[in-house]
């Protein structure tokens, strides 16, 4: 088990090492930035299905799952302790009505452990929840740059989950989920002279708001045999409201600007009074989520399952923030998908151990912006290739897909994700032989 720990925490600090920015979507301008799939590999390349559980994987989206069946190891039933790591690359086309523009990302995702612990499991882990970041510029009548904005940051979720095994077919469970981070976002006012020359000076306003609080996501699981070799296995979750706080600075400045190379020299600065405005320290709304979902299958052998996700986003609110042409109404998502083990007993075939996923997934990200939807739709892969001797595997995804739209003077992203993950397992406790 330490030798595993080992290398968890090697590929984790590799990850972190070798993470940039979480995203370069023009669309985490708003809000809090762009929602990260708080799921791993596996359900990624499943379309986002969450609702599967096993004794091998962890299930990041639903606390329930942390109360896994029995499995054989070493001759006898037993319940593994599960590791996960994961991080992503993403290479994104944005794409406008005035040209294209090629963007990347590497990012780490997910780092989870899970515990056996009788009728209950136990589990904690580290997330990205959102992610900032954008370099967006707005051009006047004259086609000059009127406006840049830029924007960094975002939020990280460390959670702690129990889970309860109500009966053999009937689990429930809870993750109470400290969310901590801080958005950075600064817009640049550019001033031209009659002749549509640059002014020597420029008026930059920045802000800051470092933000924290708690919020919980409650879940279910139920599996049985409905023939002596098909299971039906369902789940449900449910994240009430919350709400985090926001301690937010904001700063006027006069700067200049070396357009030659673009740095930027601050003239003359000053602090905004937002205190006598009640918004030093305001309150961020976290809109409910809720998701249901089922599927059947051979255990261990094959399974195919659906899943719908609604988020009330129109509950999202932030005092701090005002933003013209922009909304949010109600989120929702459909995924679909599954996945295939030819014979998970082969001695004779490595590739017939190996399982293959496959979904899609269909989103109505809740931003609206000049009453244009910004929906995205993905289709991903993915396989996982066992390690060891104890069901650890290393898993590949891959997605492509495509965010938003080119309506309205929008910006369609093509993405292409490749996600890489560790899910490790081993004994919890175990008896010495000899003394």
């Amino acid at each position: 088990m330490i030798k595993k720990l080992l290398v968890v925490f090697i590929a984790f600090s590799a990850l972190q090492s070798y993470s940039q920015e979480g995203t370069a979507s023009p669309y985490s301008f708003y809000g809090i930035g762009s929602l990260k799939f708080k799921g791993t590999v596996e359900n990624r390349s499943m379309g986002g299905l969450s609702i599967y559980t096993d004794s091998v994987h962890v299930n990041l989206r639903n606390p329930a799952a942390y109360v896994a069946p029995n499995l054989k190891l070493w001759n006898e039933e037993s319940r593994p302790v599960k590791f996960s790591v994961g991080g992503s690359s993403s290479s994104t086309t944005l794409k406008a009505n005035s040209g294209e523009a090629e963007v990347s990302t590497t990012t780490f995702d997910y780092l989870a452990l899970s515990l056996p612990l009788g009728d209950f499991g136990f589990g904690f882990g580290l997330v990205p929840y959102t992610s900032v970041g954008y370099d967006l510029e707005s051009l006047n009548d004259n086609d000059l740059v009127e406006n840049r904005y830029a924007g960094e940051g975002g939020l990280n979720r460390a959670f702690i989950g129990l889970g309860y095994k109500i009966t053999d077919k009937l689990s429930i469970g809870v993750d109470v989920n400290y969310n901590f981070g801080n958005i950075q976002n600064s817009v640049i006012e550019f001033n031209y002279d009659e002749e549509n020359i640059p002014r020597q000076y420029q008026t930059r306003e920045s802000n800051r708001s470092d933000l924290s609080g708690l919020n919980f996501n409650i879940g279910l699981t139920y599996k049985t045999m409905i023939t002596d070799e098909l299971e039906l296995q369902a789940g449900a979750t449910y994240s009430p409201v919350s709400d985090l706080s926001s301690i937010n600075e904001r700063t006027f400045a006069t700067i200049l600007i070396n357009f030659t190379n673009g740095q930027e020299f601050v003239v003359n600065e000053l602090d905004a009074d937002l205190a006598s405005r009640g918004l030093e320290e305001t309150d961020l709304r976290l809109p409910s989520r809720f998701s249901i979902g089922g599927g059947i299958g051979k255990p261990r052998h094959w399974f195919l399952g659906a899943e719908f996700t609604t988020q009330n986003t129109s509950e999202f609110s932030n005092p701090i923030v005002s933003i013209e042409d922009a909304n949010f109404v109600n989120a929702r998502n459909v995924s679909i998908g599954g996945f295939y083990i030819p014979d998970f007993k082969s001695f004779s075939s490595y590739w017939k151990r190996s399982t293959y996923r496959a979904g899609i997934h269909f989103e109505n990200t809740g931003l609206e912006i000049n009453n244009q939807p910004i929906n995205e739709f993905g289709i991903s892969f993915g396989v996982g290739l066992p390690i060891g001797q104890v069901f650890s595997n290393a898993n590949l995804g891959f997605e492509f897909g495509r965010r938003g739209t080119t309506d309205e003077n929008l910006i369609q992203e093509n993405f292409f994700n490749l996600s890489v993950s560790l899910s490790l397992n081993d004994r919890w406790f175990q008896k010495r032989k000899y003394n």
